[in-house]
């Protein structure tokens, strides 16, 4: 199996429809056009009718507005927000209270990704295992000598993960590998740069490979969960007062 790759997914920002898409989306989860709120009919974005009925229709796919004959187009319920799209997230994390976004996020890695480990230990084969295996000599690499390459260090933390949940051996939690590549990103905008986190982090990281490799489930569990909540904390403190 292929190492999984680490191109940015959502929706095209280029070009004037991507923009468009993009602009509104943020509006929305920003709360600058709340749900049941029409859209305003002029967005101040420099677009033809045209265009921004196409943005629509992808804002729609995604569950953030609804378009109804004479009435126009509102914003959707939050509840009918397909929170975990790529885009979505993004816009989430742009919004009014990213931290705290940060932070659910984070307690849904906590359920998913400790679980996946575990599966892994069980179920990883021995290509799959290699290519977990390959991102963590990648992540050690990227801080090696004195020169530290963060987004060398962030692209094969990614494929470090992913390789995890596609170890699992399940189609579904592949599926939920996405959201844990999208959620990966997001924290790592946060937190990767925070002084010393990216080599403190290499320890938990070894122990997960390393209980990967011999099988034991419950302790790649646990060395995930310890990765997780650091990662936690470290959202937790981008909220404190900074010290004069």
């Amino acid at each position: 199996m292929p190492p999984p790759h680490t191109a940015r997914t959502g929706y095209p920002r280029g070009g004037l429809h991507g923009q468009v898409v993009h602009g509104i989306g943020r509006r929305i989860l920003s709360g600058k056009i709340r749900p049941g709120e029409l859209l305003p009919a002029d967005m101040g974005l420099p677009a033809s009718r045209t265009v921004v009925r196409e943005a629509i229709k992808v804002l729609a796919a995604k569950g953030l507005v609804e378009s109804r004959p004479k009435t126009g187009t509102r914003v959707s319920p939050r509840h009918k927000w397909n929170l975990l799209d790529p885009d979505v997230l993004a816009w989430q994390q742009d919004g009014a209270s990213p931290v705290a976004f940060l932070s659910k996020l984070t307690e849904v890695r906590l359920i998913v990704e400790p679980a996946a480990a575990e599966l892994a230990a069980l179920r990883a084969n021995p290509k799959e295992i290699e290519v977990i295996e390959g991102a963590f000599r990648e992540m050690e690499a990227a801080l090696g000598d004195g020169a530290e390459d963060y987004e060398a260090f962030d692209r094969a933390d990614i494929v470090f993960h992913q390789g995890i949940v596609r170890a699992c051996g399940n189609d579904l939690l592949q599926q939920m590998g996405q959201f844990v590549y999208s959620a990966l990103l997001l924290s790592f905008a946060a937190t990767s740069r925070l002084p010393g986190r990216a080599k403190e982090s290499l320890p938990d990281h070894r122990a997960i490979l390393n209980a990967i490799r011999g099988r034991q489930a419950r302790r790649a569990g646990a060395a995930m969960r310890r990765l997780v909540r650091s990662t936690a904390r470290e959202i937790e403190s981008l909220s404190e007062p900074k010290q004069p």
